[in-house]
């Protein structure tokens, strides 16, 4: 799987470098993931703008992503999905499950506030 990687001070932005992440690439996808993940990040923004097309291994890598970060304390942000690729992570009804934001400062603002909002849970 071909894919760029931007590490920012308080998140890491994966940007996949394929049309689609289907059956071949969602383990590679699960496995950037995870290995970011174990890297030290707790925080991710995978960049969606360069994907065209998801399968139900592609949905499932986004929950594996998501659900490694939540537990953790972290945050896992989805930004810049394209039209045909939310389209199936509503019909799944994962828009409710998954931090879905339209670009990428829109997911920098979303790790940001997710800082603050854990920072007070832990004052209390």
């Amino acid at each position: 799987m071909k894919y760029t990687i931007d590490k920012k001070e308080q998140y890491v932005i994966l940007t996949p470098l394929e049309e689609k992440i289907d059956s071949l690439l969602a383990p590679k996808l699960k496995s950037e993931l995870l290995t970011i993940h174990a890297e030290g990040y707790a925080n991710m923004v995978l960049d969606m703008s360069q994907v065209q097309y998801v399968d139900s291994s592609g949905l499932s890598a986004l929950l594996v992503g998501d659900r490694e970060f939540g537990n953790h304390g972290g945050i896992f942000v989805i930004a810049g999905a394209r039209e045909h690729v939310m389209k199936l992570i509503k019909i799944s009804m994962l828009d409710k499950k998954l931090n879905l934001v339209a670009t990428l400062e829109e997911a920098g603002e979303a790790v940001f506030m997710h800082e603050i909002d854990g920072g007070e849970e832990e004052e209390d």
